[in-house]
């Protein structure tokens, strides 16, 4: 495994916890019990995906509480001018299915202490970082060098290095890219009043702007995380503000809901774009992640569709090695790929189209979207199917 990110990390996890001898390299330094204070950065986990952290041995480890997604709302808008009164409103009571929630928010530095001491606890694991490796790959297995340390025989070598993967790379596999020019502006806030739980969706002509509900931290009682999709120029411009600029142009878009509203952590800031590999495997290489895919974050579910790529790839490893098979054989790679690309390719249309349809202000798109949002809003097997995919299900209109 090269990447010992939450999806790389996570899968590591996975195959040492079923018995599988894994190793994990990665370029930056993984102590066990790293311990940042807050910083505003927050996951928002869906009810698909714990299973897989659960089977990881992850999600009791986590040390900080996780809050539960109970509502979805998603509304129409434009900033500092009341939504449409058309809007959708999910309850996870509605989906048919005996669950507590839609998802959870994990704050990024819980998931990150709890994969870095596992990585370090499991005996089927060796962590090595950091550690520059290279990478040497044949029909019969592959060797991962290790600057200045040991050479580690394998027969399935995994990518999940971001974006940027140096192994997609190196084995030649082309990528689609399609830049939005947004920036995604993640940060926390502290507001006057509780969130009930309640996960907002508000659709701007700049992008995307939501309000995910977060558990209290010893100087705020209420906590909700922000992701904010801006046009750069406009971004940049609000990055620079003070944080009381910053917490006006926050309270013009989210609304008086909460009540009064204060930026707390820090901010961040992601080019968005969205990238999609050509294929996901090659000669004893599986991309997973961001290594194969990315998306717009208008519906929140890259890192659910990493889990889900760890998912498929970890039940046909461990079912491999259970029956003597070659876990690296291309007709396994085939598979994890017919199982993952055609359901990765569907998500990015459909964020990429969700943007192109909100990101505007043209009136008559405005109100043939206001048409549809409230037609769904009155087709309860439509709306079930949307609540089943926000919580990273199988998905179907009954």
């Amino acid at each position: 495994m090269v990447g010992a990110g939450p999806v790389g990390g996570t899968l590591a996890c996975r195959l040492a916890a079923a018995g599988v001898s894994t190793v994990v390299v990665d370029r930056a330094p993984l102590p066990p019990m790293e311990h940042p204070d807050f910083d505003g950065r927050a996951f928002a986990i869906a009810a698909g995906s714990r299973g897989l952290l659960d089977a990881a041995g992850l999600w009791d480890r986590l040390p900080e509480p996780t809050c539960p997604i109970e509502h979805i709302r998603v509304s129409d808008g434009r900033i500092g001018r009341p939504a449409s009164r058309l809007f959708l409103h999910f309850d996870h009571r509605d989906t048919g299915e005996e669950t507590d929630a839609f998802g959870w928010m994990v704050e990024a530095r819980s998931l990150r202490v709890a994969i870095n001491a596992h990585l370090h606890a499991l005996p089927a694991l060796r962590c090595i970082a950091p550690a520059e490796a290279s990478v040497e790959r044949h029909a019969e297995g592959a060797t991962v060098r290790i600057a200045g340390g040991p050479n580690v025989a394998c027969r399935l070598v995994v990518a999940a290095e971001g974006r940027n993967s140096p192994l997609r790379r190196q084995a030649g596999i082309p990528v689609t890219r399609l830049p939005y020019g947004q920036t995604g502006i993640v940060s926390a806030i502290a507001h006057e009043r509780p969130h009930g739980n309640t996960a907002l969706e508000h659709f701007l002509p700049s992008g995307p702007f939501a309000q995910l509900p977060m558990c209290a931290i010893p100087d705020a009682a209420h906590v909700s995380a922000i992701v904010w999709t801006e046009r750069t120029p406009i971004a940049e411009r609000v990055l620079a503000m003070d944080d009381s600029g910053f917490g006006r142009e926050i309270a013009r878009r989210l609304g008086n809901h909460l009540g009064a509203v204060r930026p707390i952590g820090r901010r961040w800031r992601y080019p968005l774009g969205a990238l999609h590999a050509h294929r996901y495997f090659d000669t004893r290489l599986a991309l997973i992640g961001d290594a194969a895919h990315g998306i717009h974050p208008i519906a929140g579910q890259g890192l659910n569709l990493g889990f889900r790529d760890a998912a498929a790839l970890a039940e046909a490893v461990i079912e491999a090695v259970e029956s003597g098979a070659d876990p690296g054989a291309p007709d396994l790679l085939q598979r994890y790929q017919s199982a993952r690309r055609p359901a990765n390719l569907l998500m990015l249309a459909a964020t990429d189209g969700l943007d192109r349809l909100f990101s505007t202000d043209n009136p008559l798109i405005r109100a043939t979207r206001d048409l549809g949002i409230g037609a769904v809003h009155r087709m309860p097997g439509l709306k079930r199917m949307f609540m089943r995919q926000a919580m990273g299900r199988n998905v179907s209109v009954d």
